[in-house]
């Protein structure tokens, strides 16, 4: 993370080392910002894909682990499905075996109460009694007794108990004889009652749930069936969207690396543009825009994006790190730097080069200061050179010298006027003594 993040702030370029530029893991977001190339349509597309691809895979492995359900809830439906439990089943049953097994007792005393009772003769005996009241009454009022006298009063009282009597006596009998139909005995019912009591509670055993859920347990099953069946058509319906999306994305992708490769024959002719100033017009740049394997690919694109390099004729193309001696390889970044210079809109990093004139002088030296003048109007250049027409290209000069003894070493840095940058680049063109005529170079130099 460290390395990334020095990276976004630093670059040295040096005959030995080469941080930020030359990293291969930088090339694709130099060329999308040399070119303009814009990300976004593919970023969205992307996120679709990837959304889709998800939900698929969410999908297939429910289905997945359903298919292994699918077996063992059907089996079990089908046994619930045999055995058809009801609602209040269990309560209904053990009431009635419970009635069952004294049924046999209790229809005997059923019976004896029926005899007590006397059956139709009861009835009948109190009809009679009640027909033999109501003659009384007709023949006490035929003879002129008052209606609201006293004999006819108990007389039409004496009618009203007997037809109560009556009614009641009907109505118990039949009560007795629904009590008798309830206990009506039948010698297998009460095995088949505790053989279904059994069948219900052992199956509640083997599906681990009380009686009373068999039901419940039942429709529950057939809805999670129900909904693998389904599941098959979401996941179908999830693979054809997440098709569809790697559809777009690979669309977008194929016009990013379109749009990459022309970029990239663009950024190749300005590079090589510079390369002849800098003493390597025998050598060739391109960019490579090679397709990423699918499980590679991202946001940005489907695109492995690498600048190579090759330093003589017929020579391969390489990796510019591999390739370039070590001035080559300076002078080569700085080719590149000012072919992307003022490309991009993010900030510049701080930009060092450790010596990237060495081996050079003349024309190729001062091409060399003109290119590191024209990156310092972008960012902040730091140049370490022994070179006076490099020098000369600055807005400000230090000069660092070296001091101690057999005991330590001292470095010092020290920023010069403009006299003494003259002096200093004056010495720089004519060693240990500086002459007028170095002087008189150095101000035309720097002016």
């Amino acid at each position: 993370v460290l390395r990334e993040l020095g990276a976004l702030l630093l670059e040295v370029h040096g005959q030995h080392e080469t941080v930020g530029l030359l990293d291969p893991r930088t090339h694709r977001t130099l060329l999308d910002a040399f070119g303009a190339v814009s990300v976004s349509a593919v970023a969205s597309a992307w996120s679709g894909w990837r959304a889709a691809r998800e939900k698929a895979e969410a999908l297939r492995a429910l289905a997945n682990q359903a298919a292994a359900e699918t077996e063992e809830l059907t089996l079990r439906l089908a046994e619930l499905d045999r055995l058809d439990p009801r609602e209040g089943e269990e309560t209904a049953l053990a009431e009635e075996r419970a009635l069952l097994g004294s049924a046999e007792k209790a229809l005997a005393d059923i019976a004896s109460a029926q005899d007590a009772l006397g059956g139709d003769a009861l009835s009948g005996k109190l009809a009679q009694a009640f027909r033999a009241l109501e003659r009384a009454r007709e023949r006490a009022l035929h003879a002129g007794a008052p209606a609201d006298g006293a004999a006819m009063t108990r007389l039409t009282a004496a009618c009203d108990a007997v037809d109560r009597a009556l009614v009641e006596a009907q109505e118990a009998s039949a009560a007795i004889d629904a009590v008798a139909e309830t206990f009506e005995f039948e010698p297998d019912r009460l095995e088949k009652t505790e053989e279904r009591l059994f069948a219900l509670r052992g199956m509640a055993r083997k599906l681990n749930v009380a009686t009373e859920n068999l039901p419940s347990l039942r429709a529950e099953f057939a809805a999670r069936l129900q909904a693998i069946e389904t599941s098959g058509e979401a996941l179908k319906a999830a693979e054809e969207e997440a098709a569809s999306a790697r559809d777009g994305y690979v669309f977008a992708a194929e016009a990013l690396s379109a749009e990459r490769r022309a970029a990239g024959d663009r950024l190749a002719l300005a590079v090589e543009a510079e390369l002849a100033p800098l003493k390597l017009e025998k050598a060739k740049f391109r960019v490579a825009v090679e397709p990423l394997p699918e499980d590679r690919v991202g946001p940005t694109g489907m695109d492995r994006v690498a600048f190579e390099i090759s330093t003589n004729p017929g020579a391969p193309f390489g990796p510019m790190e591999t390739i370039a001696s070590g001035g080559e390889l300076a002078r080569f970044a700085l080719a590149l730097k000012a072919a992307l210079a003022g490309r991009g809109t993010g900030p510049q990093p701080l930009m060092i080069f450790d010596e990237v004139d060495q081996g050079v002088g003349g024309a190729v030296a001062d091409a060399v200061g003109l290119r590191l003048k024209r990156l310092a109007q972008n960012a902040q250049v730091l140049v370490v050179t022994h070179s006076a027409q490099v020098a000369a290209r600055s807005d400000a000069h230090w000069r660092i010298a070296k001091s101690g003894d057999d005991q330590s070493t001292r470095t010092r840095v020290e920023p010069l006027s403009p006299a003494q940058r003259e002096e200093e680049i004056a010495r720089m063109l004519s060693g240990a003594e500086v002459t007028e005529a170095a002087r008189a170079a150095a101000r035309a130099l720097i002016n």
